[in-house]
């Protein structure tokens, strides 16, 4: 019997070895809180000072750019079966943390380095749900306001992707302090600083990122 072969766009390839990196690098740079913005002063009078916000925002923006990018390029079913995927390298990077975590140090290393990469490695059950959750379910919905905006005859791909990512970002903070942190400490102060600095890049970044996803993909393709 003759079996159709189906050849893999080289684009959606890249972009694909591309998220699954991503996918992995997030939760690492979520262990570091950056400082985003200036204390705004005025005689005595302080205003809001710098949002702190976790860095696996970053790799997560990228994450959903890309996934916009494949939306675009390769419709909505393409880029939801790309997000699934990542949940691959993701459970397998969460699984290999923890491994690595309960496994004896060599005696060779230095104490202040065992200490740091225990601390990163360590992170509790409910940081890991919260981030699994958050990231399928933001990235998915992302992915559907998307193309959503685009079916309904929305043809400024800066503005769809703007929308989404604002949106998107709004429900990843909502779900992962909710659960990694709700009764630990009030988490009230950190939704809105998350939110908010989200928000913000989300809608400055994001667009900017996938017409250069798209740009590159197209280029590698010949289009």
């Amino acid at each position: 019997m003759d079996t159709e072969h189906r050849a893999v766009p080289r684009s959606l390839f890249l972009l694909a070895v591309f998220y699954g990196g991503m996918v992995c690098i997030a939760g690492v740079l979520g262990n570091k809180q950056v400082s985003l913005g200036p204390v705004s002063q005025i005689g005595d009078w302080v205003g809001i000072g710098p949002l702190a916000v976790e860095a696996g925002i970053f790799a997560f923006l990228l994450l959903v750019s890309v996934s916009s990018a494949v939306a675009e390029l390769h419709g909505r079913a393409v880029a939801n079966r790309l997000v699934l995927f990542g949940f691959i390298p993701l459970l397998m990077s969460v699984a290999l943390s923890w491994l690595v975590h309960a496994l004896p140090a060599s005696s060779e290393m230095q104490p202040e380095g065992l200490a740091a990469v225990q601390y990163i490695l360590g992170a509790t059950w409910r940081i890991w749900l919260g981030g699994i959750t958050a990231y399928g379910i933001s990235t998915l919905l992302n992915v559907t306001i998307f193309s959503a905006l685009k079916r309904e005859g929305g043809g400024l791909m800066w503005l769809r992707s703007a929308v989404a990512g604002v949106l998107s970002q709004i429900v990843d903070t909502l779900i992962f302090v909710t659960i990694a942190f709700y009764g630990v400490f009030p988490i009230f102060e950190l939704l809105v600083g998350q939110m908010l600095a989200k928000v913000v890049l989300s809608a400055v970044l994001v667009p900017l990122l996938i017409y250069i996803f798209v740009w590159i993909a197209r280029a590698v393709d010949g289009n």
